[in-house]
């Protein structure tokens, strides 16, 4: 069997590195792109490439696709570190509210804020009786 160099056919799918394939996949997650604007702009040949990408590669539970739901591959300490980031960022809400409500009563006069009384119990209210 011989063969000329004329008679090679040139393949013509192309093969992506893992790289590149998570790097389309998280651009199309984040809203970035949309698929097909993925296949344009990258020049990716198939029609269902990207989305057989996404279903393999991606963050998106695609087992049923009407609620599409992260999945979870956060490592526990990952999962610390976002749940103390976020915890943080609450904080930091809670007190730029707080302070707001401190300048409206100090410039408007307002009375936003509740008074908190402590609540006795119920065998402290039988002995005052």
């Amino acid at each position: 069997m011989s063969t000329d160099s004329g008679s090679i056919n040139k393949r013509t799918q192309r093969d992506y590195n893992m790289g590149f394939k998570l790097s389309v996949i998280s651009q199309v997650e984040k809203g970035e792109l949309t698929y097909k604007q993925a296949q344009k702009l990258y020049g990716i040949q198939g029609r269902s490439t990207v989305l057989v990408w996404l279903r393999k590669h991606g963050s998106l539970d695609w087992s049923n696709p009407m609620t599409a739901l992260p999945r979870s591959k956060e490592t526990p300490a990952q999962k610390i570190k976002r749940l103390e980031k976020e915890l943080s960022d609450e904080r930091l809400k809670n007190q730029i509210l707080s302070m707001a409500i401190d300048i409206s009563d100090k410039e408007h006069g307002t009375c936003i804020r509740k008074k908190v009384l402590p609540k006795q119990s119920g065998a402290s209210e039988k002995k005052s009786k």
